[in-house]
């Protein structure tokens, strides 16, 4: 199972456009009834002083299972099959 975290900052509108892409793309995969299921979370980097210090002007940030996927722009069609692939 896949764990998505998002990490953002508040007042971003990238954060904002990200969250929208995952959380569509994941709800894709319900309504299509996939095998692939995947936990969401998502961070504040003001919330931890190593986030913002490492990724201050890279939000937003998508980590798959603690890998980086995407910053800046989540790219869906990337998204889909890095959960759908394997």
């Amino acid at each position: 199972m896949p764990h998505l975290t998002l990490l953002t900052r508040p007042g971003c509108h990238l954060c904002d456009d990200a969250r929208d892409v995952v959380t569509g793309v994941i709800r894709e995969l319900d309504a299509a009834a996939s095998a692939v299921q995947v936990t969401l979370e998502e961070k504040s980097i003001l919330d931890d002083e190593a986030l913002l210090a490492r990724y201050s002007e890279e939000v937003p940030v998508l980590m798959i299972d603690g890998r980086v996927h995407n910053i800046w722009r989540i790219d869906p069609e990337r998204l889909r099959t890095a959960l759908t692939a394997g």
